[in-house]
């Protein structure tokens, strides 16, 4: 499960102190220093119990005068700092099971009761309430290639909740949890790691029952493009997803090509294209086109 830091610090800070400070010694979660510099500062900001309120009045302020907006990274999260550094910050607002929001909403649209690892390594912090349980799982993401379908090997570990205050490392690739509603309102702040490498490698949604891959949800700008471009049947994209299919270094960017090719396709055409991919070299390809090649067999 996430690793829990009990770092003990009383003093506070400003966001502003503590994007200063990050920006100075950066967020890299594979350097324990670094680590724990950034879960200092993150800890000083939560002992500033009045710095959100004052984020969040500036952005209502904002958005009477026709500013920038905060949020615009979804409804249920707030920008605390700039994107496209090495880490960026935000808040996340997690709604109680009585709360309007979820009982309009539902579960899917705040990811509760989701199995999922991260792509990514990030801080998180109890902020406000009693904050969300979840189901904690580990998994060797080495050990596996992506098929939908596959075997995960996961290891439940524990349930427990980001109480407030309480302070974690998310692991990339190898911590895996399912959230659930907490009692009421809460919110988390986080410190979140970003890399260029970042697009390439994938987030898997679980389905532990099964021990199972059941989706990826980490689909990038270029594989929408390409599904896009090649679904308006530009002659260009056609071959560019030819190409993709047969050369790309991302095994999942061939498959993304392999599908989009697929959806243009007739059942019996499509059937020939997985047959085809089952040699790619890939076990990925080979393991996905062999489900695919079974779904039209039942068609």
């Amino acid at each position: 499960m996430p690793r829990v830091i009990d770092y003990q610090d009383d003093a506070a800070c400003s966001l502003d102190e503590c994007l200063s400070a990050l920006e100075r010694d950066g967020f890299n979660p594979l350097d324990e220093d670094s680590l724990m510099s950034a879960a200092r500062w993150l800890r000083r900001l939560h002992n500033n119990r009045g710095f959100l309120a004052d984020v969040m009045i500036d952005q209502l302020k904002d958005a009477v005068d026709g500013g920038s907006d905060v949020s615009a990274y979804g409804a249920q999260v707030i920008t605390l700092s700039p994107m496209g550094r090495d880490h960026f910050m935000r808040a996340n607002f997690w709604p109680g099971r009585g709360d309007h929001s979820f009982r309009a909403s539902g579960n899917a649209a705040f990811s509760y009761e989701l199995p999922h690892d991260h792509n990514f390594d990030f801080l998180t912090v109890g902020y406000f309430g009693p904050g969300y349980a979840s189901d904690y799982y580990e998994y060797d993401y080495e050990a596996v290639d992506g098929a939908i379908g596959e075997k995960a090997n996961l290891r439940f570990v524990e349930r427990s909740t980001l109480d407030p205050g309480k302070l974690m490392h998310y692991r990339a690739h190898r911590d895996v949890h399912s959230q659930l509603p907490p009692e009421s309102l809460s919110v988390s702040i986080n410190i979140m790691h970003s890399s260029g490498a970042q697009g390439w490698l994938d987030q898997y949604r679980f389905d532990p029952e099964k021990d199972e891959i059941s989706g990826i949800i980490s689909a990038g700008g270029s594989e929408i493009f390409l599904r896009v471009a090649v679904g308006l049947d530009c002659p260009e994209a056609h071959d560019l997803a030819e190409n993709f299919a047969r050369t790309h270094v991302s095994e999942r960017m061939r498959l993304v090509a392999m599908e989009a090719q697929a959806g243009a396709l007739g059942i019996e055409e499509r059937d020939a294209l997985w047959r085809r991919a089952e040699s790619n070299g890939s076990r990925l390809v080979a393991g996905e086109a062999k489900r695919r090649r079974a779904e039209l067999e039942l068609a």
